[in-house]
C-alpha cells in the first residue's frame, strides 16, 4: 500500500508539471504576434514604455553655446571684439541683441582698447526684405581714436618717421542690399552722415605736421556709395567656395566744399575648393582710385592706404598712403573642423599718386600663417602671424580678411 501511495503521488506531481508546461506554451503562443507587422508594432510598444527626454551633457551644452556665438546668432549678451579704428589693438567689448520681430534684430554694443580707442553704437538689421531678396542695415554711433599712425605719402615712405593723430566721429548710416535674382547679381546702396573732429595724436610719436590737408579741421561728410557686382558665395563672412566681382563708387560731399572727392573701388574674390572643400585656394584683388572735385582737396586721413590686418598684414596699420592703391592676396586654407581653419597666405601691394603707376613693380610683400575661428556664416576671431622686411607682426581681427 505504501509503495502504491508513493507512485500515485509521483504521478500527480508529474501531471501538475506537465499541465504547467502546456499552459505556459499555450500562453506564449497566444502572445506571439501572428504577422511580422504585429511583431514590429509589439516591439515598438515595448520601446515606447522606456522612452524619456534626452538629457544633454555639460560638454554638449558648451559646444552648442560656442556654435551659437560663432554663427553670429547669439541673442541678448554676446562678446564684441571690433575695434573703433584699425591699429587700436585688441578690443574688449560686449553687446546686447534683441529680436524686434521674427527676423529683425536690434544690437547695442561697445568696445574699448588699452590705447584708449572707444566705440559705442546701435545697429538695426532686417535680413529678409522683399521676399528674401533684400536686406537693410541702419547704424548710429560714436567712436574715438587716439593714436592713428601716419608715415607720410607715397610708396617709399620711411618706416622710422611715424606721426600720430586722433579724432572723434559721430556717425549715422544706412545700407540697402538687393538681390533681384536671389543669387549672383548684387546691388547695394548706402548713405552715411559723419563728422570728423580732428585732434592731436597721443602716444610717444609726434603729432602730424600742420601743413597736411585736413589737420585741425572739422569736416562733415555726406557719403553716398553704390555697388554693383556678382556674388555667389554662401556668405561674405565665411566661404569655402564661390566668388565676388564688384565695383563700388563713393561720393564724399563736404558741407564746406573744401574736402570733397570721389573714390572708385574694384574688388575681386575667388574661392577654389579642393578635396571636397577640405582645402581651399582663395584669391583677392583690390584697387582703389580717387578723384577730387574742382579745386577741393582730399584730407590726408581719408586717402586710401595699405598696411593693416586686412591688407598688408606684415606692416603696421596705415603704413602706406596715397591717392591710389593696388592689393593682391592669396591663401591656402585648410579646414581642421567645423569651427577652425588654418591658412598660409601671401600679400603684395603698392600705393601711387597716379593710376598709371599701379603696376606690379616695386610692390611690398609679406607672408604668414594664421588660424580662424568661424561659424557657418561668419568669422568672429582671426589670429595670424605675418612676416615682412619690417619684421614680424601679430594680427587679431574679428572679421575675415576677404
Amino acid at each position: 500500500m505504501r509503495r502504491r501511495t508513493q507512485c500515485l503521488r509521483t504521478l500527480g506531481r508529474c501531471a501538475l508539471v506537465l499541465a504547467a508546461i502546456i499552459a505556459n506554451s499555450a500562453l506564449a503562443q497566444a502572445q506571439e504576434p501572428a504577422t511580422r507587422e504585429a511583431a514590429t508594432e509589439q516591439a515598438q510598444a515595448e520601446k515606447s514604455k522606456q522612452l524619456h527626454p534626452y538629457v544633454t551633457t555639460k560638454a554638449e551644452r558648451f559646444i552648442d553655446k560656442a556654435e551659437t556665438i560663432l554663427a553670429g546668432s547669439a541673442i541678448h549678451w554676446h562678446p564684441f571684439f571690433e575695434n573703433a579704428y584699425p591699429g587700436g589693438g585688441f578690443a574688449f567689448g560686449a553687446g546686447y541683441a534683441q529680436y524686434v520681430s521674427p527676423y529683425n534684430v536690434l544690437d547695442v554694443r561697445g568696445s574699448w582698447t588699452i590705447p584708449g580707442y572707444k566705440r559705442a553704437e546701435a545697429e538695426f538689421t532686417a535680413p529678409r526684405l522683399f521676399h528674401r531678396r533684400g536686406s537693410l542695415k541702419l547704424l548710429g554711433g560714436w567712436r574715438e581714436a587716439t593714436q592713428v599712425a601716419f608715415y607720410g605719402l607715397g610708396n617709399d615712405s620711411p618706416s622710422d618717421e611715424r606721426f600720430n593723430y586722433g579724432f572723434t566721429q559721430p556717425r549715422a548710416l544706412g545700407e540697402l542690399e538687393i538681390r533681384p535674382t536671389r543669387r549672383f547679381l548684387t546691388l547695394r546702396g548706402g548713405f552715411e552722415y559723419t563728422n570728423w573732429n580732428f585732434q592731436p595724436g597721443q602716444g610717444s610719436s609726434p603729432t602730424v605736421p600742420a601743413n597736411l590737408p585736413g589737420v585741425d579741421a572739422e569736416i562733415t561728410y555726406r557719403h553716398f556709395n553704390a555697388t554693383a557686382g556678382f556674388d555667389w558665395r554662401p556668405s561674405p563672412g565665411y566661404a569655402r567656395r564661390g566668388g565676388f566681382y564688384g565695383v563700388t563708387l563713393h561720393d564724399y560731399r563736404d558741407s564746406n566744399t573744401n574736402f570733397g572727392f570721389r573714390q572708385l573701388d574694384y574688388d575681386i574674390v575667388q574661392h577654389l575648393p579642393i578635396l571636397r572643400e577640405a582645402w581651399v585656394l582663395s584669391f583677392h584683388a583690390f584697387a582703389a582710385t580717387t578723384d577730387t572735385k574742382d579745386d577741393q582737396r582730399i584730407p590726408f586721413f581719408m586717402l586710401p592706404y595699405l598696411g593693416s590686418g586686412d591688407t598688408l598684414r606684415g606692416f603696421p596699420s596705415f603704413r602706406f598712403r596715397d591717392r591710389n592703391t593696388l592689393l593682391l592676396q592669396g591663401e591656402w586654407r585648410i579646414m581642421v573642423n567645423r569651427f577652425l581653419d588654418t591658412a598660409f597666405f601671401y600679400d603684395a601691394g603698392k600705393v601711387a599718386a597716379h593710376t598709371s603707376d599701379l603696376d606690379f613693380n616695386h610692390m611690398h610683400t609679406d607672408y604668414g600663417f594664421g588660424v580662424r575661428f568661424h561659424g557657418p556664416l561668419n568669422t568672429p576671431l582671426r589670429v595670424e602671424v605675418a612676416n615682412s622686411r619690417e619684421g614680424l607682426r601679430l594680427v587679431f581681427a574679428s572679421s575675415p580678411v576677404f
